[in-house]
């Protein structure tokens, strides 16, 4: 009994989803990835001063490239959001590297939960996050494109792997990197003038939060 009991405990676990698994809804055509706040200032000798937000969301640092200028940190692979957004029947772009480059892709909608899986779960668009340092107005509402990433060899002797998932970033503010999953419509060109901080609507670090990608009706 006991020996039967044990069983379906362990394959209870087994089946379980992963903590840090992304959830797709095909019917409301949402995708959300667990992510947690990043710090502001990271904890290592070479980062001298807390720079400003150019990024969402990373891998935790060391591993994320850009996470000392994110606003969350997170562990599921780029890639695997991609095929979650192909598969609700998305068609990625092209990311832009430079300051004369456009980026393309499908627009979606994207939110930061907080208190998520409680009564007081709240969706709140990136741009209400943050606040421009120079005028202290809240970031100015922008398109979030899928771009998709650009692929890396980081080994001549393997093959090549897709860009977001070796440098860790999934969503770009500015066209900071063309290894990431989205990108706004902003320019490299506005990176110059638009120097962004998180406000205080953003819970504490560590706080554990969901990023939701909404894919709008047509």
């Amino acid at each position: 009994m006991l020996r039967a009991s044990l069983i379906t405990l362990f394959l209870i676990a087994l089946n379980a989803p992963a903590a840090d698994e992304i959830k797709v809804d095909k019917d409301k055509k949402t995708i959300t990835i667990p992510a947690k706040v990043a710090p502001r200032k990271i904890d290592d000798p070479k980062f001298k001063e807390i720079y400003p937000i150019e990024v969402v969301a990373t891998y935790p640092y060391p591993k994320g490239k850009k996470s000392h200028e994110t606003v969350v940190t997170f562990d599921v692979k780029p890639s695997d959001v991609h095929k979650a957004l192909v598969g609700l029947g998305l068609k990625p772009g092209k990311p832009a590297r430079t300051e004369t480059d456009k980026q393309t892709g499908p627009e979606v909608k994207i939110f930061i939960e907080v208190n998520p899986g409680k009564p007081t779960a709240k969706r709140i668009p990136i741009e209400q996050l943050l606040t421009d340092n120079k005028t202290e107005k809240p970031m100015p509402r922008v398109k979030w494109l899928f771009t998709g990433s650009t692929m890396l060899k980081p080994d001549p002797d393997k093959p090549e792997v897709y860009g977001a998932d070796e440098m860790g970033t999934l969503i770009a503010i500015f066209p900071v990197t063309a290894e990431t999953v989205f990108q706004s419509s902003l320019s490299l060109k506005d990176e110059k003038y638009v120097k962004l901080e998180t406000n205080k609507k953003l819970p504490a670090v560590g706080t554990s939060v969901n990023l939701v990608i909404v894919v709008p009706e047509k």
